[in-house]
């Protein structure tokens, strides 16, 4: 599946449907809801580029390569 139509599934779902496969996105990459900083907020930018940062590093994924 391509980003487009990635997008396009995405848009069609519907609320509840986009939080549950965003929690179970998190959960398959060990992130917990309220895991971040207390009293930080972020930026998109900022929270693609710690994303972008983390996939560069196994041991930032859980995975020991």
């Amino acid at each position: 599946m391509n980003k487009e139509e990635r997008i396009k599934k995405f848009k069609s779902m519907s609320s509840f449907e986009r939080k549950t496969l965003i929690l179970k996105k998190m959960k398959a990459k060990g992130i917990e809801i309220g895991s971040g900083v207390p009293n930080k907020k972020y930026d998109s930018q900022e929270v693609y580029e710690l994303i972008h940062i983390s996939n560069c590093f196994a041991e930032l994924r859980g995975k020991n390569e």
